[in-house]
């Protein structure tokens, strides 16, 4: 098992990042399944790592695990195309998936890629999943800050505004029509879908704590995402949105995206 940080200069962000990995190199072949693993608002690469025993359970998986910084952007990209801040739905859904790909020796297959993550993660994996569902086979949401466009706007603007992260997202009126809210995109693929018969949608895993805040707006995305036709498994249980429920419901995921990951002999 090998950790470390990788530090390389991003197209689409347009400056230096860094984000953190953890590669099974020791105990499993390759290629890895992979899992890009979201923090959430005002922490950065490492909070998955300082804070759950993410480590330990993708060591006796074999699961490759990438962990990028998304600063406070909600993994969106920056609605002024021309400005310096840069497209962070771009570079989790495409840029990173693509270099971490080159860098290691992960798999390449759909069914093979995964994206999680907590909070603000959750609205990311969900959003960003949804926009790559070609590259992206299953999304695991924990806690998810979805509410953006699943609570009434008055309780969005106030309580749902803990650091002004609405900026992310601009006018909410004007944003619900494009690719910010998650449920335009479930009708574009809802509608791909109806044109051939195909399910383009990835499987999605969704669960927050029953005193969470964020729980109505969970329960509400999971029931969306199951009309449009995707395949939801839905959980929660006693927890508020905190660490102890994060770490224990990784584990949760980390059983449902059923890996199975072959052994060196």
């Amino acid at each position: 098992m090998a950790v470390m940080q990788i530090e390389f200069r991003s197209e689409t962000l347009k400056r230096e990042v860094a984000f953190k990995a953890i590669i099974p190199a020791e105990r499993f072949e390759p290629p890895y399944p992979t899992l890009y693993l979201l923090h959430g608002l005002t922490d950065n690469s490492g909070a998955w790592l300082y804070n759950t025993r993410i480590r330990i359970w993708a060591e006796e998986m074999g699961l490759a695990v990438i962990m990028p910084s998304g600063e406070n952007s909600f993994y969106l990209d920056a609605p002024v195309k021309d400005g310096c801040y840069g497209d962070f739905g771009e570079y989790v859904g495409r840029e990173l998936v693509d270099f971490t790909r080159r860098l290691f020796p992960l798999s390449h297959k759909r069914e093979d890629t995964f994206i999680g993550g907590l909070s603000m993660g959750g609205y990311g994996a969900c959003r960003n999943g949804l926009k790559y569902f070609g590259t992206f086979g299953k999304v695991a949401m924990l806690s998810a800050a979805v509410h953006f466009f699943e609570e009434p706007r008055e309780w969005v603007m106030s309580e749902g505004n803990i650091l002004g992260e609405l900026r992310c997202f601009g006018d909410l009126d004007e944003a619900e029509h494009t690719d910010r809210n998650p449920r335009y995109l479930m009708e574009q693929i809802k509608e791909k879908n109806l044109s051939d018969g195909k399910n383009r949608f990835p499987a999605f895993y969704v669960a927050c704590g029953t005193e969470d805040h964020l729980i109505g707006a969970n329960r509400s995305i999971a029931k969306a995402l199951k009309e449009a036709g995707a395949e939801v498994t839905y959980e929660e249980g006693p927890g508020i949105h905190d660490w102890y429920f994060w770490d224990t419901y990784i584990q949760h995921v980390l059983k449902w995206l059923d890996i199975g990951h072959t052994e060196r002999k």
